[in-house]
């Protein structure tokens, strides 16, 4: 069995370290000793589709001394993803023109590392948009194979593949030895990393492995776990009104399921607005604080008085600060789902704004002024 997907390329690698290093050689020259933090939704408040909005890049810059180094803590909590970290980081570096560590950037499927020890040696099957595969490999999942190259293991698996006029990136039809392997191992469990780029397909062949315990084309059996990196059902991407998300596969997933297995699904969504993922952000916020100060580490007390979520979904970004409870304060912005005059109805942010800069505005006025 191919046991991990392909590395990082040398030069990927040789960029990740160079701003990596830049990142934290910045901190060493800071002294700012702040007591709040800010954690940043991506799409619908700093960007749409693949451009900045909302004076973002500004933004963000007002967080940096002119020198470069940072002078308040910040992380990207996002529930987008199916790329490493450490590549988002780079891509947001460039995109806003500052220096972003992989450190700071939180996906929808960040919390699947901590689920690494758990399934570190079974075989689970990876599906979603760009290299989930990879991303599993680099969070220590040591048997960990694509949704694409798993049903191609599989002969007429997909009853409509003769009809899809498209190839899947970096797919290939796979070797005798794989095929045999793949079809003689239970998939113990089942991790949606990010979009599924063929819905029919995925559904499919995952109420195929769902249904039978792991293994297609066998009996009915008991369902392996199913994680998603997120439910979101829907998000405000670069056409004027939202796409679907997760949430909208797992319900059609679902849906589907639930007609022909006697138990109804079971899954786990670890993302926004699951508490987990702002008490993974809390974490991390802490330790780019430590780092700021000296490397003085406060142990497991939060230095923040406050930490400031700046998103556009309320039934994300902002039902996920209130369920963390203090310290978080919740801003809503209405540059990507919510558009509203007035605040949300159903969960009301702390503070209403119109552009992320009107947020970074507020937050660094009330804390200068505190």
């Amino acid at each position: 069995m191919q046991r991990t997907v392909s590395k990082l390329s040398s030069a990927v690698s040789q960029r990740k370290n160079q701003a990596s290093s830049l990142f934290w050689r910045s901190f060493s020259h800071s002294s700012s000793r702040n007591a709040f933090g800010i954690a940043f939704d991506i799409d619908g408040v700093l960007i749409r589709g693949n451009s900045p909005i909302g004076g973002s890049p500004q933004a963000l810059n007002k967080l940096y001394h002119p020198e470069g180094s940072l002078k308040v803590p910040y992380c990207f909590l996002t529930n987008g993803g199916g790329v490493r970290e450490s590549k988002r980081a780079i891509e947001l570096s460039k995109l806003f023109g500052v220096g972003v560590s992989s450190s700071q950037v939180l996906h929808g499927h960040s919390p699947f590392k901590q689920l690494a020890h758990k399934f570190e040696n079974d075989f689970v099957v990876a599906v979603g948009k760009g290299e989930p595969a990879a991303v599993m490999s680099e969070y220590g999942f040591k048997d960990v194979i694509s949704i694409d190259d798993y049903t191609l293991c599989f002969d007429n698996i997909d009853p409509l593949a003769p009809q899809k006029k498209w190839t899947v990136n970096g797919s290939s039809e796979p070797s005798p030895e794989l095929k045999k392997y793949v079809r003689s191992q239970k998939v113990q469990a089942v991790f949606v990393v990010s979009d599924s780029v063929d819905w029919s397909r995925d559904i499919q062949v995952l109420c195929d492995i769902l249904r039978t315990g792991g293994l297609p084309g066998g009996e009915i059996g008991s369902q392996p776990p199913l994680y998603f990196a997120h439910d979101d059902l829907k998000y405000q991407g670069a056409f004027p009104t939202e796409r679907f998300g997760i949430g909208a596969f797992r319900i059609s997933l679902q849906s589907v399921f639930n007609s022909i297995h006697p138990h109804p699904l079971q899954y786990s969504a670890v993302g926004k607005p699951n508490p987990l993922a702002f008490k993974n952000a809390e974490t991390t916020l802490r330790k780019l604080y430590n780092h700021m100060i000296a490397n003085q580490d406060c142990g497991g007390i939060s230095p923040f008085e406050t930490l400031y979520m700046i998103g556009d979904n309320p039934s994300v970004d902002i039902k996920g600060a209130q369920e963390a409870g203090r310290p978080w304060f919740s801003i809503l912005t209405r540059t990507g789902v919510f558009r509203g005059k007035e605040n949300d109805q159903e969960y009301p942010a702390d503070m209403v704004v119109d552009t992320v800069e009107d947020a970074v505005d507020f937050i660094l006025d009330k804390e200068n002024s505190s």
